[in-house]
């Protein structure tokens, strides 16, 4: 079976050679220049486009376009050997063989999602290496690997949140076919692949479309990470509509996680996250499962509604359970330090934490209604790459908080209803870091390494300038290469004991909650107090059952207000009776009678 999703630009090949399109409506001329051959004069066409077809060109062929005088690569490419700088290849997606015919994805519901980063999850830091730990992670019990984004960055090592030619794998990682093994290799282990795109912002080097395109962005809206995206252009919403078909077609994905789409700033009357949605649900809708994942500062309810985005990111969760378990309370913490179980409570039960009330630390109210979803609509997580990265060192939860408040905490994502996410190293403890990482020029490295800095001196433990020259520089090798995973010290004491914890939670998971998913509605969950630190959570699951969560989050047992029915499905301690003892969390499960 061969794959390959049609681009109406860049290069493609056809019958009599390679069709190369590229929109540029600010310039005077475009020339294709092909290595080995020269440069061709392309045509102007209707709208701002350039095109040329060439039997010169074939897939290998190497090429940029050359606007006004300046040769760029080309912003549709596929695959840039050189990196973002060099020029573009041509690629032929159908010369790979895909092995996966008879996959038909994996139901939201059973999903366990793995996040990982290409770059430091392996020794080896590329797919392949990424391909030779998938064994690991079917015997872990994880269902689905997401990858953080892997469209093209400047230098060897960044996040992927920089990428400037978003449809071309960073060769850092392998070719394009690299890609393709992977995701065939997952599918082959029962794997679903999940990737992290960017659709809010241009990274700081590479991006050449402001010196021919300026349109492609405008002065109405601001990011804070560069120039807003102006999505009222139809040229600017068909090239995101195809980069989004593009992932999910051409390297046979089965989802997408839509990085901070809050800063998606769209004044169309029909909002670029609504046609993109609608596209890919009417184009795979009779095919298979296809997930779309939003992270959205802003719990906007209504991206979630039937037949638009399957869930949203929950930082709500995690930032309760941050607070329970270590105390933290500065920058956006501080708007869960003051209630954390009312938050933690209304988030597990209704979806968000917030749903209209203001924000003590954005000022402003956050939030929509969200109870009407189901418990499905929420991907939840105790640590990811944001959470763990925006920590100044790149601290794990590992090193801030205690062993048995970790247990209370992991319980409640891993078994709880939500659709939960662990970030690589999570299972087993791990304690080294994963700090924010790249790999600029001296120039923009020097402002980025001193922009960082600025970021965190409004906390008091980086007052004074010495202590913010502890920060790790993003730039160094050194600061990449501590996040590298030590893959050793999964079986050394005492990590090899919570490998084991994950995997027996994960099993349980799969057995006793995730079929009981199917059909389970919106309305579903209900919470209580039960002390400063403890709660109680209820849901209705779709077979009619009734799971009920019972955690202490303190060092004194809390009193409970009736004895918990139904069968006990796990507990981290000493398992709920007539008390609640001290830092435990536990499940019943309460099934129908016949």
């Amino acid at each position: 079976m061969r794959r390959h999703h049609e681009l109406p630009f860049g290069a493609e090949l056809v019958a009599d050679g390679v069709r190369f399109r590229l929109w540029a409506p600010r310039a005077e001329a475009v020339a294709l220049r092909l290595d080995g051959v020269g440069e061709l004069p392309m045509a102007r066409a209707a709208d701002g486009w350039f095109e040329r077809t060439t039997d010169a060109a074939r897939a290998g062929s190497r090429y940029r376009f050359v606007v006004d005088g300046q040769a760029v690569p080309d912003p549709a490419s596929r695959y840039q050997p050189e990196d973002v700088h060099g020029p573009s290849e041509v690629i032929d997606p159908r010369s790979y063989e895909w092995q996966d015919a008879a996959w038909a994805g994996r139901r939201w519901e059973e999903i366990v999602l793995y996040e990982l980063h290409t770059g430091s999850f392996s020794e080896r830091g590329d797919f392949a290496g990424v391909a030779s730990r998938l064994d690991y992670l079917v015997e872990l019990g994880v269902t689905a690997v997401e990858l953080m984004p892997v469209a093209d960055f400047p230098g060897r090592r960044n996040w992927g949140y920089d990428g400037v030619l978003l449809f071309a794998p960073d060769a850092q990682y392998g070719r394009p076919d690299c890609l393709r093994r992977l995701v065939d290799a997952c599918h082959a282990r029962g794997l679903a692949v999940f990737l992290d795109v960017v659709y809010n912002h241009f990274g700081p080097e590479g991006n050449y479309l402001h010196g021919y395109a300026p349109g492609f962005f405008t002065e109405r809206h601001h990011t804070p990470w560069g120039a807003a995206i102006d999505f009222t252009v139809p040229e600017v919403r068909r090239f995101y509509i195809e980069n989004a078909l593009y992932w999910l077609e051409e390297f046979h994905l089965d989802g997408l996680r839509f990085d901070a789409v809050h800063a998606i700033l769209d004044d169309s009357p029909y909002h670029i996250l609504t046609e993109i949605a609608e596209t890919v649900r009417h184009r795979f809708e009779r095919e298979r499962p296809v997930h779309l994942v939003l992270e959205n500062d802003h719990n906007e309810a209504r991206w979630l509604a039937p037949g638009l985005f399957t869930a949203q990111w929950s930082d709500d969760v995690h930032h309760a359970l941050r607070v329970l378990t270590s105390g933290e309370s500065e920058g956006y913490y501080a708007d869960y330090a003051d209630a954390p179980i009312e938050r933690l409570g209304r988030a597990l039960a209704e979806g968000f934490a917030y749903q209209g009330e203001r924000s003590t630390y954005r000022g402003a109210r956050r939030g929509e209604a969200s109870a009407q979803l189901p418990p499905t609509a929420f991907v939840s997580f105790i640590q990811n790459h944001d959470q763990v990265g925006n920590d100044a060192f790149g601290t794990r939860l590992a090193r801030l908080a205690p062993p048995e408040a970790i247990r209370v905490a992991a319980a409640i994502h891993l078994l709880s209803p939500q659709i939960p996410l662990l970030f690589m190293g999570e299972e087993w403890g791990a304690e080294q870091p994963f700090p924010f990482i790249c790999d600029f020029g001296p120039e923009l490295a020097e402002k980025v390494r001193e922009g960082r800095r600025r970021e965190f001196a409004k906390f008091p433990a980086f007052q004074d300038s010495a202590a913010r020259e502890r920060i790790p520089d993003p730039c160094a090798g050194d600061t990449f290469a501590s996040a590298v995973l030590d893959w050793k010290t999964a079986a050394r004491p005492p990590h090899h004991a919570w490998l084991a914890w994950y995997k027996r939670l994960l099993a349980l998971r799969r057995r006793e909650i995730a079929p009981r998913l199917v059909g389970i509605g919106g309305h579903a969950g209900s919470w209580r107090p039960l002390g400063e630190h403890a709660l109680e959570v209820a849901w209705r699951l779709g077979d009619g059952s009734r799971l009920l969560l019972l955690a202490n989050f303190s060092d004194q047992a809390a009193a409970l207000a009736e004895k918990p029915r139904g069968r006990l499905l796990y507990a981290t301690g000493e398992a709920p009776a007539s008390t609640l003892p001290a830092r435990v969390a536990a499940f019943f499960l309460d099934e129908p009678r016949e």
